[in-house]
């Protein structure tokens, strides 16, 4: 068993396809990893405002409408990425328990790995605080300090991006 926090170098781990069943695992990372792990950056009315999902339908058209993987642990979804097609990966989130184990590095890697298949020149995403130290370790650079609104709430997050050439 390895202790929490220990790097994995991701041999316990793969990645899969997004297929339509695996909307709700989805939508089930994306609100614990921002209730669990961006509530250390945002406050809780921030929090409130950023993990909601309106319509389960219109999440899982999102989905299925891009490029989307999915990080397994043996047949546990374990966290998401998708790219769309002009190089925005525009969500990876990564459960709670996983965080700090190489999966979302693993994800990450899928995405440049497709973008570069796709002859696409950079990739680039608007990091949460929580998320900018991750992408800046991986040679994302700060484009722009941004706010966005989310249901009233005002959110500090920024515009990355990597050169893939």
């Amino acid at each position: 068993m390895r202790a929490h926090g220990t790097p994995a170098s991701g041999e316990n781990f793969s990645i899969k396809a997004y297929d339509p069943g695996d909307s709700q695992a989805t939508i089930d990372i994306f609100l614990r990893a921002i209730r669990e792990v961006a509530s250390k950056d945002y406050n809780p009315a921030q929090i409130a405002a950023w993990a909601k999902v309106d319509d389960a339908e219109v999440w899982a058209q999102h989905r299925a409408s891009r490029p989307t993987w999915l990080a397994m642990d043996a047949s546990t979804p374990i966290g998401f990425a998708d790219l769309r097609g002009d190089g925005c990966l525009d969500m990876m989130f990564v459960a709670p328990d996983y965080q700090g184990r190489g999966v979302a590095s693993l994800l990450l890697a899928t995405v440049e790995s497709v973008a570069c298949k796709q002859g696409l020149q950079r990739i680039f995403t608007e990091a949460s605080l929580t998320a900018r130290p991750f992408f800046e370790r991986k040679g994302f650079v700060v484009a722009a300090a941004q706010k966005v609104e989310k249901r009233g709430q005002t959110l500090a997050n920024f515009l990355m991006e990597k050169s893939l050439t």
